[in-house]
């Protein structure tokens, strides 16, 4: 393959590839050891990664380069101490890094979000987003003058601040890739002081196990737990694929055995006769090559949107990587996010500034409102909202995440509850919407975060707190909110949510405020709102044309890019506005609410 390289500008260099033990990565990996690079993999599994360092060590005595592999197995990017401990160990015996690569991914959970378990939600932006942060963080700690950063998002999350990708079934992953983009834009501006450049890149479809053997035969089961199979239920379907796509590729005696023990586990009181296992088989047979025919379906769709029909290769992406970590391209392109991806994917235009205004009786509705700051400037934009509310509307419950402002809120039925807890959170919208009945709204106040502390300054507590507050409790409240305003059983059987109405409105985090507002500040603005974007487009895509609810959730984006304060005014009127569209007709979910 041709390259814009000269192949000696890598002789010298120490390359970091994380997540390199197979696919991708492993193909990275390769082409810098082509180009003579000193190659450190890292990967959780250990016996991969030793597969990879003999055909690297293969490659650098065929080209004679003084180049050198070192593993590191059993490190996973979201590992705080693992990663520091490998820099720290590459910082003693290797040297200076030059190029790092973030490689490491994973398909994270493929399934609608309010059937997702949230350990798997976390657990994909654990790795994605900050696994990224943290490995950034501490390859530049080892870095000198000219080094480059890589980073591998996707664009199948979001174009840009004002088109949005939804990805269904795959929520964490949109967030997390939507945010990683950001970040690396934001690395690129704090970094210029020291000559570092931080560029991204969106390989898009790439020819791969995962991509075939694993997130389309997911989101191909999980379009036939939503829409059914003949004589299954949601629930056993998900039983049923669960296991048969763990296995599958496998002998077909394999496959065999397998449906036989679930038969055995899954419909053991169903089976009273021979002939009732044998139709039973037939049905597991039936499902399994369904689920294979979407799943190829889904497959062709995507190809169908590529100007040439082809999905990229592993070598083409590293072919990419490479060419951007050379000088002449990392300096044309720093503070970048590429597009690699070739698919011409349609969306529907999502964002707007304002919502028309409809005059409709909201005295029976119930509302909760959520407050996850304790900063002045979010307790009274609460007390704005409520006092716009109360006296509208059938009951108001106002939630803290700190007890010692519920002294700010103590005319109106309030309580707190730690909103990190997926157990306290689950527990209080239960409780509400027992006490009244059904919940109708849900709004939800993020606060926003000092944009002038540089992310190089954040320990990992602290660029932790900032992912659970601006990421992990959104994502937490739009889950439990639509199901508490579903019928019950909803979540177990899907066809239950149809025709169900609410909203769930987030606002924020703010855009700086400010008269001269620097570059480096507004992308780090941007990070937690690049993940909340896409989050919100997957959201509604999956509430729209997956499940056909008319519950639909908002994003509200305060402030300028005047810098002007944002009006309170016009948020609590948007949030008025929003409450009587329930019946879900808007296509509207995004709002930059002071651009009008």
């Amino acid at each position: 393959m041709d390259s814009y390289l000269d192949d000696s500008k890598f002789a010298d260099k120490v390359v970091v590839v994380t997540g390199s033990g197979t696919g991708i990565g492993q193909a990275i990996a390769k082409r810098f050891a082509e180009n003579g690079a000193t190659i450190i993999l890292l990967g959780r599994r250990k016996e991969p990664l030793e597969q990879t360092r003999a055909e690297l060590e293969k490659i650098v005595a065929s080209t004679g380069s003084k180049g050198k592999i070192r593993i590191f197995p059993g490190v996973d990017v979201s590992d705080e101490i693992a990663i520091t401990n490998m820099f720290s160990t590459i910082s003693k015996e290797i040297g200076p890094v030059d190029i790092l690569v973030n490689n490491a991914g994973v398909s994270g959970p493929v399934k609608l979000f309010t059937n997702s378990n949230f350990a798997e939600f976390k657990e994909c932006v654990m790795i994605h987003l900050t696994g990224t942060f943290w490995t950034t963080l501490k390859s530049i700690e080892n870095m000198r003058k000219d080094s480059k950063v890589i980073t591998i998002s996707t664009f199948f999350t979001e174009e840009n601040k004002y088109e949005q990708r939804p990805y269904r079934f795959r929520t964490p992953y949109t967030s997390a890739q939507g945010a990683k983009n950001r970040l690396a834009e934001a690395f690129a501006w704090e970094l210029v002081p020291d000559g570092i450049r931080s560029i991204a890149t969106n390989p898009g479809p790439v020819h791969s196990d995962r991509i075939y053997k694993t997130v389309y035969p997911k989101a191909a089961a999980e379009f036939l737990r939503i829409g059914g199979f003949p004589g299954l239920s949601s629930i056993e379907i998900e039983k049923i694929l669960q296991r048969l796509l763990n296995i599958l590729g496998e002998d077909q005696t394999v496959i065999d055995k397998e449906m036989d023990m679930i038969l055995q586990d899954v419909f053991s009181e169903r089976i009273k006769t021979q002939d009732d296992k044998t139709k039973l088989t037939s049905t597991l047979r039936e499902l399994l090559s369904k689920t294979q025919e979407i799943a190829e379906k889904i497959q062709l769709n995507t190809k169908k949107m590529i100007v040439d029909k082809e999905f990229l290769s592993q070598d083409q992406v590293a072919e990419m990587v490479l060419n951007l970590s050379s000088e002449k391209m990392s300096k044309l392109l720093n503070g970048r996010v590429i597009p690699n991806d070739r698919v011409f994917y349609p969306t529907r235009p999502i964002i707007g500034t304002y919502i028309h205004q409809k005059d409709m009786d909201i005295s029976d509705k119930v509302i909760v409102l959520i407050i996850n700051s304790s900063a002045e400037k979010d307790l009274k934009r609460a007390k704005i909202i409520a006092n716009s509310l109360v006296n509208k509307i059938k009951q108001l419950v106002i939630l803290t995440k700190d007890s010692k402002d519920l002294s700010y809120y103590k005319e109106y039925h309030s309580h707190s509850v730690n909103l990190s807890n997926e157990d306290a959170v689950k527990r209080i919208f239960r409780v509400i919407s027992e006490k009244f009945s059904a919940i109708d709204a849900v709004v939800l106040l993020t606060g926003e975060h000092d944009y002038e502390v540089a992310l190089r300054s954040l320990d990992r507590k602290q660029w932790d707190h900032l992912v659970e507050d601006y990421l992990f409790v959104p994502a937490m409240i739009t889950r439990e909110s639509v199901i508490r305003m579903a019928p019950e059983g909803a979540v177990s059987e899907p066809s239950l949510f149809k025709g169900s109405t609410g909203s769930i409105i987030i606002v924020g985090p703010d855009s700086p405020v400010g008269d001269k507002i620097s570059g480096v500040v507004r992308a780090r603005s941007e990070i937690f709102r690049g993940a909340l974007r896409p989050f919100n487009a997957t959201v509604n895509q999956e509430l729209r044309d997956v499940i056909k609810s008319n519950i639909r959730q908002y994003l509200l984006l305060a402030g300028n890019i005047e810098g002007r304060e944002p009006d309170e005014e016009k948020i609590t009127n948007m949030i008025l506005n929003i409450i009587v569209q329930s019946d879900g007709g808007n296509n509207q979910t995004i709002f930059y609410v002071d651009e009008s």
